[in-house]
């Protein structure tokens, strides 16, 4: 098979990485990819909202299958262009990725279908004067959420009303369009996880459960960012709230989006909050996560391809259970250039990952870098994601951070904490 996958980031790497896998491929591309994708396969210098372009490449060399990374091509309508050329693409249409690309949508469907999330309110931006006064019957914290995408930063927790209504009041400036809608919901008391559902349009098949580390740091303090690591399995999610998980958010999730003629097919991840209650979705995404891929896709023990495959032609009953295992645990530390998640220089070298060859159950998938003068340099916020594999979570949180240590450009910073909730259970 002739795969491409469409991204450049550490999920991107991940799913590369895992693909290269398979005995099934002949040949592997990425647009526009990243030097650690380099590796493992050719990188195209189309980005990935040039959808034209990118079907040109898919028909001239007559692609087998496109694998989407990240949520705009989707929200740009990439499958549905494949797909009216008879090309295999493995993601959902424009409108079935509605579910991530309008929170208010997300919401109103939950609602529709008795799905468990976060009471709220959606108002237009001309109703900031309804918001702040809605604000006042509100408890705090308050969560305020941009309607469209906003590369992972529209989800501000104030905890006051006064801050959401000053972030209420900064909203158009900062995320423009994506703020035409603004939703303000209560804050869920809990621990959050995610989980991943690669689903064919009627049927799914859930991966390892993993949890993300949202704040920039140690103790989730600081500003939300799109992820300072992960790791997986997690074991907040039980096996019976993960039941829980399967007949109460995600089966009433793909029904739902059928009888709204919405078919899901592609990666489903949902983002949970483990309340008192039981589990509540906190955000639909409708593809792979980012940090969680990066532990999630280590721990499957399957070709990916064939799992892929049978979501796109709609055969994921067909395949043998259990499909997914985790007798290990993944850890992934994210290294985050100065200042981020707000600004950061680029272009600053990288030293130290040739010491992490030695290290065989460490992965170091690249983010944000690229090659300069022969240089490896920083290129984004997040740079790379360090991820080690172990038969027991302590020692992948040891080995993990043994490899971070080893890895070094300037500014460099990094959360210390990855993992350590698990040990609550």
């Amino acid at each position: 098979m002739k795969v491409l996958v469409i991204g450049s980031g550490g999920r991107e790497h991940a799913l590369i990485w895992k693909i290269s896998q398979s005995p099934k491929v002949s040949a592997l591309y990425c647009s526009p990819g990243n030097p650690g994708i380099a590796e493992l396969a050719t990188c195209l210098p189309m980005r990935t909202t040039a959808l034209e372009g990118l079907l040109e490449f898919a028909l001239a060399e007559k692609i087998d299958l496109t694998v989407v990374g990240p949520e705009q091509p989707l929200a740009d309508g990439i499958v549905d262009l494949f797909q009216a050329n008879d090309l295999s693409i493995f993601g959902p249409t424009k409108r079935a990725a509605e579910l991530e690309w309008s929170k208010a949508f997300a919401k109103e469907f939950m609602e529709r279908h008795g799905i468990p999330t976060a009471k709220y309110r959606i108002f237009a931006q001309n109703e900031i004067g309804e918001a702040k006064i809605y604000l006042e019957l509100m408890s705090t914290p308050i969560v305020v959420k941009a309607d469209g995408l906003a590369a992972g930063k529209g989800v501000m927790i104030c905890p006051t009303r006064e801050q959401a209504g000053k972030i209420l009041d900064g909203m158009q400036s900062q995320f423009g369009a994506a703020a035409g809608r603004i939703v303000l919901e209560e804050f869920l008391e809990g621990e959050e996880a995610s989980v991943f559902a690669m689903c064919d349009g009627k049927d799914f098949v859930t991966l390892a459960p993993a949890q993300d580390h949202k704040r920039v740091f140690d103790g989730d303090r600081g500003k939300n960012t799109g992820g300072m690591g992960a790791y997986a399995p997690a074991p907040v999610l039980t096996p019976d709230i993960m039941r829980d998980v399967e007949e109460k958010i995600i089966r009433p999730t793909l029904d739902g989006m059928a009888a709204e003629a919405r078919h899901y097919k592609g990666c489903l991840y949902v983002g949970l909050m483990i309340t008192a209650e039981g589990p509540k979705v906190v955000e639909y995404n409708c593809r792979f996560g980012d940090p969680e891929t990066q532990v999630v896709l280590p721990l499957y023990e399957g070709d990916l391809l064939d799992l892929i495959e049978a979501a796109c032609n709609s055969t994921i009953r067909e395949l043998p259970r259990p499909v997914a295992t985790a007798s290990q645990s993944a850890v992934c530390v994210v290294l985050a250039s100065d200042g981020y998640p707000d600004g950061y220089p680029t272009g600053i070298e990288i030293t130290g990952l040739e010491d992490l060859n030695e290290m065989k159950n460490v992965i170091a998938f690249h983010a944000g870098t690229k090659m300069q003068g022969g240089t490896l340099v920083t290129a984004g916020g997040r740079v790379l994601g360090i991820t080690a594999i172990k038969s027991d979570l302590a020692g992948a949180i040891e080995d993990a951070y043994t490899a971070a240590a080893r890895v070094s450009f300037a500014g460099m910073h990094y959360r210390r904490d990855i993992g350590k909730k698990a040990f609550v259970h």
